[in-house]
């Protein structure tokens, strides 16, 4: 069983799409296999913002410094020292196609399946995540900043990129939260693409849109029953 909710994908800036969905260890061996990579000795771990060498020392690769205030929640201001890159000046001299390390988590997902249109490995993941309306995200862009239901996205992506085994139960709360209608549409037809491949998918969802398209519904709230139409909205019991 696969429960995809709208908790976040995690608590701090140290967490981002790029990493959740797996692309970013790709991306990071792309950028040790050039020439002035090897030239200096640099592995994959050198640009990884989670591991001492390559990464800022003063936000530890955050890209944020946490200000702590009283009586107030903390806030985070871009680090001052590396000016929110996460990385070093010496680990952004490497490039890869004329871009750095910070440039590639700096793009948004859209810009970046341009950018790595021949390797399958990151655009695998660009992919899924275009295809459930996350093209506008930043590959770097803070779990912090993500909305629930775009995080729910996010993990929702992460499973459609996967090898589908064709005996799993996924759990979605209100998957279409926000979305335009085309976006609800393109996510649809993915999990009809789950269900397809023998997966079971069960969603907590209101949009009646959605809800019309389903081979089961189990009617909750006021108003349910046998005989509820799916095709309008439930009528609230008169007081």
């Amino acid at each position: 069983m696969v429960a995809i909710d709208q908790r976040p994908i995690g608590r701090t800036p140290r967490s981002n799409v790029a990493t959740y969905t797996g692309m970013f260890d790709h991306i990071r061996k792309l950028f040790a296999a050039t020439p002035a990579a090897k030239k200096r000795n640099y592995k994959p771990g050198r640009f990884s913002f989670n591991v001492a060498g390559g990464r800022c020392p003063t936000c530890e690769g955050e890209g944020f410094v946490m200000i702590e205030l009283l009586f107030l929640p903390s806030v985070y201001s871009p680090c001052p020292d590396c000016n929110g890159t996460r990385y070093t000046q010496s680990t952004l001299e490497i490039t890869w196609r004329d871009r750095n390390i910070a440039d590639v988590l700096a793009m948004s997902i859209d810009e970046a399946h341009a950018f790595f249109t021949s390797e399958n490995d990151v655009l695998r993941s660009l992919t899924v995540l275009r295809e459930v309306g996350l093209g506008y995200l930043r590959l770097g862009q803070p779990a912090t900043e993500l909305s629930g239901g775009e995080a729910q996205r996010v993990k929702l992506a992460s499973e459609l990129q996967r090898a589908q085994r064709g005996d799993t139960l996924y759990i979605l709360d209100e998957p279409t939260a926000g979305l335009h209608p085309s976006d609800s549409d393109r996510l649809l037809a993915h999990a009809q693409g789950l269900v397809d491949a023998d997966n079971t998918v069960v969603m907590v969802e209101l949009d009646m849109r959605v809800v019309a398209q389903a081979d089961h519904v189990i009617d909750l709230g006021p108003g349910a029953g046998a005989t509820a139409d799916v095709s309008s909205p439930p009528v609230p019991p008169s007081r």
